[in-house]
Order: C-alpha cells, then sequence, then structure tokens
C-alpha cells in the first residue's frame, strides 16, 4: 500500500528576500529605538574618536548623545535661532555649527564653551566644514557665497561667489584640503581651489542639490538632488560617470559606512539605500516610519541614526554579538575528545526525525472531509499560513469533494471560510483560485441562505464589496493598460513614419534631411 502523500503548501509561499553577506550583516541592527526632539532633525554628524557619540542638530540646540545609553550627554544651546549642520572635528574634540543667526560657532564639546564666533554672512548658514590638516573652516550660506575661515584669528581668508540661488550643500575633499565643493538650488555644484581664489570646475545636476560627497580617493564625488544621485569624476574635468535612482522621493542625505566600501542615501520615501561603492547596487534597505531628514552612521557601523521629519530619532545598534563578543564557549569533554581523534565507522545512521502530520493531513488520509475543512480553518492555520488553508481548497476541489466538506451547513466554517475569502480573496498568491472556489461556495449554500444566521448575511454584504473593490481596481488597471498600449502604438507609428519619410528623402536624392 503506498504512503499518503502530504499536501503541497510551499508553491503559495511568498518568496523571500535574497539572502546574501550584506542582508545579514544589515540585517544585525536591532530595532530602533526612538527619541522624540522639538521640530525636524536637521543634521546628524558621528564623533571620529571612541565611543563614537552623535551631535544631532534640531531647533535652536545641538545635543551630543551616547550611542548606548541614547542619552544626552552635551547640550550646546548658545542659539537664539535655529541651528544648523553641526560636525564634529576628526579629533572629537570640537563641533563646529551653522545658524539662522547668519554666523558660525566653534564649540568645546567637553566643556560646552563657544570658542569662535565667524560673522561675515548676510543671511542663514547651512552647512559648514573643517579643513583638513589647517587651522581653517569653510561655510556655506544662503547669501549665495563660500567663505573660508581662519581659527585663530576669525578673519575670512577666501570668499567664492558663483551661485544663483540658496547653497545649502558643501564638503571638504579629504586628499586635497584646498579643494571646495558647493551645491546649491541653482542645480549647480561648483568646484573652487583655495590656492587660486577660483572657480575651477561647474557640474549641472538638473534639480537642488541637498547633499555633496567625496568617494574615499577623493577623485570622484557624488551629488544627490530630487531623486537622483549622480556620480561625477574629478579627473576627468567633471565628466558624469552614472546616475543612481533609487528613490522616489527627494534624497535628502548621504554617508559612507563600512570604511568607504557602502554608501547610505536617506529619502523623504521613507527609506534608506545601502550601495555597495564597487557596483553602485542596492544591498539592503532600511525602513522608517517617516520621511528620512538627516542621517548619520558610526565609523565602525556599530550605530545607524536616522532624523526624521516629525522630529523622531531612529537609533539602531548592532546586538553584542556584532560588537565583539567572541568569548569561546564551553566545550563539553566528549566534543573535545571528538576533536582529538579520528575515528573509522562503516556506517553512519542518519538521525531519523518524524514531523509531526498535519490535522488536515490526517483527516484527508481518512476521507474526513468536514474535517479537514474545519481544521485548515482554525485561526492558526488559516492566519499565520494562509498557503495551507488554499491548499486544502485545492485539494478538495480536486477530489470533487467540496460539496461534501459543507454538506452540513456548520455556521462556524461557513462564517470562517467568508472571513477568509474576505481578508485573502485580493492577494496575488490566491485570487484566481479564490474566486473560482467562492464562486462553488456561493452555488452550494445559496438554496439555503435564508436558513442561515444574521451575521453571516452580513460577512456576505463584506464580501460584495471587497469583490466590487476588486472589480473597480481591474477596469482601472485595464483602462491604463490601454492608454499605455495606445501611446507606445503611436510612438512606434511616429518611428516608422520618421524612418520611411527618410528613405523617400534619400531615394529622391535629397541628403539635407
Amino acid at each position: 500500500m503506498s504512503s499518503f502523500k502530504k499536501l503541497n503548501t510551499k508553491i503559495y509561499q511568498k518568496s523571500g528576500p535574497e539572502i546574501t553577506p550584506d542582508f545579514i550583516y544589515w540585517k544585525k541592527l536591532q530595532q530602533p529605538v526612538l527619541v522624540k526632539e522639538f521640530g525636524p532633525i536637521e543634521y546628524i554628524d558621528f564623533s571620529p574618536q571612541e565611543p563614537h557619540h552623535f551631535a544631532v542638530t534640531c531647533s535652536v540646540r545641538v545635543q551630543v548623545y551616547n550611542p548606548i545609553t541614547k542619552l544626552v550627554t552635551k547640550n550646546l544651546s548658545r542659539f537664539r535661532e535655529n541651528a544648523y549642520g553641526a560636525i564634529f572635528r576628526n579629533d572629537g574634540t570640537l563641533i563646529l555649527a551653522g545658524g539662522e543667526e547668519k554666523n558660525v560657532k566653534l564649540f568645546d564639546v567637553s566643556t560646552k564653551s563657544m570658542l569662535r564666533l565667524f560673522k561675515g554672512h548676510s543671511a542663514p548658514v547651512h552647512r559648514v566644514a573643517f579643513i583638513y590638516s589647517h587651522p581653517h573652516v569653510a561655510s556655506f550660506s544662503d547669501d549665495k557665497s563660500v567663505r573660508v575661515w581662519d581659527v585663530p584669528t576669525e578673519n575670512t581668508l577666501h570668499t567664492f561667489i558663483g551661485h544663483t540661488d540658496y547653497i545649502r550643500a558643501g564638503v571638504v575633499n579629504p586628499d586635497v584640503p584646498n579643494i571646495i565643493l558647493s551645491g546649491g538650488y541653482d542645480n549647480i555644484v561648483k568646484m573652487w581651489d583655495t590656492r587660486t581664489d577660483k572657480e575651477v570646475m561647474t557640474m549641472n545636476h538638473g534639480g537642488p542639490i541637498e547633499s555633496l560627497l567625496f568617494l574615499p580617493n577623493g577623485g570622484m564625488f557624488l551629488s544627490s538632488g530630487g531623486t537622483d544621485i549622480k556620480i561625477w569624476d574629478v579627473l576627468a574635468g567633471g565628466k558624469l560617470r552614472g546616475a543612481l535612482a533609487q528613490h522616489h522621493k527627494t534624497i535628502t542625505c548621504m554617508k559612507l559606512a563600512s570604511n568607504g566600501k557602502r554608501l547610505l542615501s536617506g529619502s523623504l520615501d521613507r527609506h534608506v539605500k545601502i550601495y555597495d561603492i564597487s557596483s553602485f547596487k542596492v544591498v539592503h534597505t532600511l525602513d522608517y516610519s517617516n520621511g528620512v531628514v538627516s542621517l548619520g552612521i558610526s565609523p565602525d557601523d556599530v550605530t545607524v541614526a536616522a532624523g526624521l521629519v516629525d522630529g523622531i530619532i531612529a537609533i539602531q545598534r548592532r546586538n553584542d554579538e556584532i560588537e565583539g563578543d567572541k568569548t569561546p564557549k564551553k566545550v563539553s569533554s566528549f566534543q573535545y575528545a571528538a576533536n582529538q581523534y579520528t575515528y573509522e565507522v562503516d556506517e553512519v545512521v542518519p538521525d531519523l526525525s518524524y514531523e509531526k502530520e498535519a490535522k488536515y493531513d490526517y483527516h484527508l488520509r481518512k476521507f474526513e472531509y468536514s474535517k479537514a475543512l474545519g481544521a485548515a480553518l482554525l485561526p492558526y492555520v488559516s492566519t499565520k499560513h494562509p498557503e495551507r488553508t488554499v491548499a486544502v481548497l485545492r485539494e478538495l476541489l480536486k477530489r470533487k469533494a467540496f460539496n461534501k466538506a459543507l454538506s452540513d451547513r456548520d455556521p462556524k466554517v461557513i462564517k470562517q471560510l467568508v472571513r477568509f475569502f474576505i481578508k485573502h480573496i485580493a492577494d496575488l498568491r490566491f485570487s484566481k483560485f479564490l474566486i473560482q472556489i467562492a464562486d462553488n461556495f456561493l452555488d452550494i449554500i445559496s438554496d439555503n441562505i435564508e436558513n442561515l444566521p444574521t451575521d453571516i448575511g452580513l460577512l456576505m454584504v463584506q464580501l460584495y464589496q471587497v469583490l466590487k473593490q476588486e472589480e473597480e481596481l481591474s477596469r482601472e488597471l485595464t483602462f491604463v493598460e490601454g492608454m499605455l498600449q495606445t501611446l507606445l502604438a503611436s510612438q512606434v507609428s511616429s518611428n516608422h513614419s520618421t524612418r520611411s519619410y527618410y528613405k523617400v528623402d534619400k531615394i529622391n536624392g535629397d541628403c539635407s534631411k
């Protein structure tokens, strides 16, 4: 006698994400801890020095957070109006910030005292930068100018004017500190050289620029504006090398991670995309509850902080295993002995493990169709594993036993079945089959529908409304499909007419077309 073949429920299961090293690496970030601030989180920057505290610029203050406790350790509140773009120096001891007050302020992190005040801009300063290996800082202002300041004297060393709109992005080349990039709402990226006091390069991004970022070697940089990130080659004279269009709303921020091997981009579409710098392909996506305005990641990739539109800071950290918990585990004496010696065996006997038979499989094997249907409609099956319920319904239909399964007209089973139709009939995996089985179900109960309880009637009305919505959606999609086909057909026809036109001209000897 042949053994009973279990139902194949895997054909309906959703395909999960591709398991890659990047997927495993970034999935080990814990669920975010949410910290509420007063207003949108304008900028986030991590200290390059351990324990990698991060500065959050929001409203009229800059707050320094401990990434482990998620508590504020320092509060820089020397602002009467909004602060902007606070960043750490590479030794983690100083913080530089712009603001609505048109000034640039330099703070000592340990004492919270303001060390320098740079005055000269005539409009708010949204971005600032330390110039590597020089006692200088740069500022990028809404007065359409870029200024370089001398820290000891607070004097202006260079002023670059050339933009025609607000400058909201700026960065200094990490390898050549004399090279400064600025990006404005005039769609233009300009490169300045402090050695010649001149503009040396201009690139048109094609949209208002929100962020600029040099790649580790300094020979290429990225600009983000609108829904695109564009890749520019400085060594080739500012040549456009490519564009990334993975977001569907404005990209607000970019950061490098994994020692410059990964790029993170945050957007108002609530996603942070992670790219492999070598191929610029998306390797992972982080999702948030609201639009991402600012983004920061610690140099060791342990902490990721995202600032959201609604004033929430979402802080994610890796668990202890990822942070370097490499303590050796205890090895039992038997395992230790097994590691020391090699045994010769004639045959390896596999460990026999028997999978527990599902209730619906048991009842199907016994030809108890009503009980099989009831077992498949139990909440812990139909809610968590709807594919199993659909597989049982398909098997009943295949055996022509669906009528027998509903022969006793059990109101409880009928309610569960109608609720299942309501919840899953719009699921692409099941819709085609569930519409067919629902049609059979209505034919079966139609002769006795007046004797069914009132609550089943209400469920039937709800099922009708769901089917009506699906019908309207199908009609709209068909309408859109027809419009697209018309547009494509007209395009093909236009191209064909153009080719014919040029062909006739060529035959007539007219080469001017």
